[in-house]
């Protein structure tokens, strides 16, 4: 069995490992969400695997402080609740409460601490100030405060960005007060209907970047074992962190930094900006929290991930195959078998390495019901196999908890109406408004009004609109 974890830095490139900062305490601050919409799939993956690392490291023994921020004051929320016609503080507390809600139906565990940027300007002013005393930072005559990117020398070691590369991308705009196009926003002068706070420089509000390093300090200190995110984050959010925390402090901000592969839909990336993505509570309503789960670990967290039903398909049936076998027979009173756990430790310290450690759940299960089969005892490994997707977070009791019969009466929908075959369930939902709104026009009332009483009673409700109808879940 292997008696080390090794993880893979995005800082050094390498496989490193993993050594603590202090001991046996491990400190992890995460990229949580800008909460200026519903989290998508994406979200959810991000979410399940520094969840999938926290509870490890737990498991092997380390005392983990586990900080996931909120993003409640920026430039994507200001304009988000302009459009709906709330304030910025109402809307980013209704999609904190939405992130919230879809975290616990994929079974991940509360942060430690969950700060909120808005409750922590005061240490985001005090980490600009001392930037301004080390002459890497300077105010403008507006008001707003820039990080001067060129007077930190290791500038971009993250994501390996050229500064000069850099500039040679960027244009001069007009009124801009900035002493070189690569610099970034610290604090931004107030400006009308915008939330605004007081500053030493005037009204104004923080930059996104500064946010994170200093929520970060706050409760992690200035230097930290893992900070997380999804590979999106890498530049310019992670890197102008870098450059803020350690031009202020002078001392390594975080150890290791790991980031998230993306979720690809159609070959594409999920982006709130484009609309190109599968709602995260849409996705746990249709398919469960424990198979999206389940969807997310049979891929190495650092990979891309391709969505599809039918993965998620696999996974729900992988579910059934676990929660047949530990309801076979009894294991409470047993200890797991120990070459099963050793197998499965030595595939996880390998860099969190869940498509492994699966097959190890997985060759198990075959195993267990083997035994059952030949009448020969499986406590051990029914036991083995519980312990294992505990350490995962990965509940099969609700295997089919919360699944409703949508697909299945969706499928009996289209075999009559001709409809979506072979498309998601999403898309099904979507080809059936359309077939209404045909028949409607059509003035085959029957028929629009036989698709919406059969997708009311599957829990899906139709609005309809000026610009339209749309479905969603009750």
């Amino acid at each position: 069995m292997s008696s080390q974890i090794r993880v893979t830095s995005t800082l050094s490139r390498q496989t490193e490992d993993f050594v603590p900062v202090s001991g046996n305490e491990v400190k992890m601050y995460v990229c949580g969400p800008t909460v200026q919409s519903p989290p998508h799939l994406g979200h959810g993956r991000a979410a399940v695997a520094f969840d999938m690392v926290r509870r490890y490291l737990s498991y092997r023994g380390y005392d983990v402080t586990f900080v996931r921020n909120i993003t409640d004051v920026e430039d994507k929320i200001i304009a988000a609740a302009a459009e709906t016609g709330e304030t910025t503080e109402e809307l980013s507390i209704r999609m904190a409460k939405a992130f919230s809600q879809a975290y616990d139906g994929l079974a991940v565990l509360d942060p430690d601490v969950e700060p909120k940027a808005t409750e922590h300007i005061g240490e985001m002013l005090a980490m600009i100030e001392r930037l301004i005393d080390r002459g890497l930072a300077y105010a403008t005559d507006n008001g707003d405060v820039y990080f001067s990117v060129r007077s930190l020398e290791s500038y971009g070691r993250l994501s390996g960005q050229d500064v000069d590369e850099m500039r040679a991308g960027t244009r001069e705009i007009v009124g801009d007060l900035k002493h070189d196009a690569v610099d970034f926003a610290l604090w931004k002068a107030a400006k009308p209907g915008e939330p605004a706070w007081d500053s030493p420089w005037g009204q104004g509000r923080p930059g996104w970047h500064i946010e994170c390093s200093a929520m970060a300090e706050r409760y992690l200190g200035e230097t930290f074992d893992i900070h997380g995110g999804g590979t999106d984050l890498i530049f310019p959010h992670h890197e102008n962190e870098i450059a803020q925390s350690e031009g202020a402090n002078g001392t390594t901000f975080a150890k290791y930094w790991l980031h998230n592969g993306m979720v690809n839909l159609g070959g594409e990336k999920m982006s709130k900006s484009t609309g190109h993505l599968i709602e995260l509570s849409e996705a746990i309503d249709l398919y469960g929290g424990a198979a999206v789960r389940l969807f997310y670990l049979r891929a190495h967290y650092r990979s891309p991930l391709e969505f599809s039903e039918a993965l998620i398909d696999e996974a729900r049936t992988a579910l059934r195959r676990i929660s047949g076998v530990l309801s076979r027979v009894d294991f409470s009173d047993h200890d797991a078998e120990p070459e099963v756990i050793d197998s499965f430790i030595e595939k996880m310290d390998d860099d969190f390495n869940t498509p492994d450690a699966l097959g190890v759940v997985f060759e198990t299960v075959r195993e267990a019901n083997r035994h059952l089969d030949a009448g020969e005892p499986a406590e051990p490994l029914a036991a083995a196999v519980a312990e294992m997707i505990d350490v995962l977070g990965i509940e099969v009791e609700d295997a089919e908890d919360g699944v409703s019969d949508l697909a299945q009466g969706v499928s009996a929908i289209v075999a009559e109406l001709g409809v979506g075959e072979g498309e998601t369930t999403v898309e099904t939902l979507d080809r059936l408004l359309e077939r209404r709104s045909v028949a409607r026009a059509e003035r085959d009332f029957a028929t629009g009004d036989r698709i919406r009483d059969e997708l009311g009673a599957l829990g899906i409700t139709i609005e309809d609109g000026p610009d339209g109808s749309q479905w969603h879940r009750r």
